[in-house]
């Protein structure tokens, strides 16, 4: 088994930042990609940054500039720093991690999401 914990998510207001926090434990081998999805109310979800194993990143147009992930290895951690926040960036906040299991196995694992708003 696989889990996937997030934490830091708030209220904030307009112009404010927060950090999200996801860390991973179970039985890995080897964490591939890891990422930040998020679902407003009555969208659907979308990518909002991910990062590979050797550290290449990628962002939605709608963050670039504003949001930074980054990972720990030793702590089997991905981060998401979140400067200038926007009202629209109000949403729930799901980790994603790519996963190798000791056995060979590979799949997406998710975490159970965290909850941002933002306020005007």
């Amino acid at each position: 088994q696989v889990q996937l914990v997030e934490s830091g998510g708030g209220l904030v207001q307009a112009g404010g930042s927060l950090r999200l926090s996801c860390a991973a434990s179970g039985t890995i081998f080897s964490l591939n990609a890891m990422g930040w999805h998020r679902q407003a109310p009555g969208k659907e979800r979308e990518l909002v940054a991910v990062i590979t194993r050797g550290g290449t990143t990628n962002y939605a147009d709608s963050v670039k500039g504003r949001f930074t992930i980054s990972r720990d290895f030793a702590k089997r951690t991905v981060y998401l720093h979140m400067n200038v926040l926007e009202p629209e960036d109000t949403a729930i906040y799901y980790c994603k991690a790519d996963v190798t299991t000791p056995w060979g196995r590979r799949g997406d694992f998710w975490g159970q999401g965290t909850q941002v708003t933002v306020s005007s």
